[in-house]
């Protein structure tokens, strides 16, 4: 029996891998995609972000874009909703909002190529740990048993970066030199092919 669902919205940190402020709510909607990257910047206000996103329409909003414009002081005017300036059609808001000289600006993947966003691959991990063959009886429980799986990998995460950190990386990823044995003077190596000794 089916009672709802929800909509999950979360940030994947492409350099360190970590999951970071993550909205699970009923809609996803162009106020809740404002919500939720206004909250995403909350984290740490003076870092520049970079925010990797498909080409749906709310990722493109005009509220959006006019409130990146506040976060960077611009106070030239953005005109009016498809009438006009940078508002006016989803081309001009998408160059507004990837902008590179920007603090905060977004960066799109092609169409139809959603797969390409690392944070995907993250999402397959929750559908395979948590969703798949999973039977809850409410949307409350749902919200909590994803926001507490997301709690667990934030955990998880941390403590692997703490046993990286206490081994040096050199040690980890280096080999062992391979020992040389010396050719002793009058021994002829061989080898063989198919039963046949030959001298090298």
């Amino acid at each position: 029996m089916r009672h709802g669902t929800q909509c999950l919205i979360a940030n994947f940190l492409v350099a360190t891998g970590a999951v970071i402020a993550p909205t699970v709510g009923d809609t996803r909607t162009e106020a809740d995609i404002l919500a939720h990257t206004q909250q995403t910047v909350a984290t740490a206000p003076g870092a520049a972000w970079i925010f990797i996103t498909d080409r749906l329409d709310s990722h493109l909003a005009a509220p959006l874009v006019e409130w990146v414009a506040t976060m960077l002081g611009d106070t030239q005017p953005l005109s009016k909703r498809y009438r006009s300036g940078i508002l006016q059609s989803r081309q001009t808001r998408r160059a507004a909002l990837a902008d590179t000289t920007h603090r905060i600006r977004f960066a799109y993947v092609p169409k139809h190529a959603s797969g390409l966003n690392q944070v995907e691959i993250w999402f397959s991990i929750l559908v395979r740990r948590l969703l798949k063959r999973g039977s809850v009886t409410s949307v409350h429980k749902l919200r909590q048993r994803i926001l507490q799986f997301i709690c667990q990998e934030v955990t998880e995460y941390s403590m692997s970066v703490t046993r990286r950190a206490a081994v040096p990386m050199i040690k980890r990823w280096r080999r062992p030199t391979p020992r040389r044995f010396p050719r002793t003077a009058g021994v002829r190596r061989t080898w063989r092919i198919k039963g046949t000794a030959r001298p090298i």
